[in-house]
């Protein structure tokens, strides 16, 4: 999941190509499905007034899903952007996952 969003948000990264794009955009919008009900199942383990828990769900609710509800708009540029969007998500929702005690990779 974090190789896949590095292609997009890495510094030295190279813009994609319409149809590179179509495909990433689609696997880091998967990740994201993917991720929200594990992520979201082990915050609510967590106690009510955990700070971790607090920062997940907002990920989740206020970050991840509003996300998934966006177009990626009508040209090149702005599907770059709606994808980047899409691999932050990806990214904290995996460093939410490891504070979970899961896997970060």
């Amino acid at each position: 999941m974090r190789a896949t969003s590095r292609l997009l948000l890495a510094q030295d990264a190279e813009p994609p190509s319409p149809q590179d794009l179509e495909t990433l955009t689609l696997r880091v919008r998967g990740y994201v499905m993917l991720a929200i009900p594990v992520v979201e199942a082990a915050a609510l383990t967590w106690p009510e007034d955990d700070v971790p828990r607090s920062c997940a769900l907002a990920c989740i609710g206020g970050e991840a899903r509003m996300r998934l509800r966006l177009e990626p708009g009508r040209n090149l540029s702005a599907g770059i952007r709606h994808a980047q969007r899409l691999a932050r998500s990806v990214n904290a929702l995996c460093d939410h996952y490891r504070t979970a005690g899961g896997d970060h990779r």
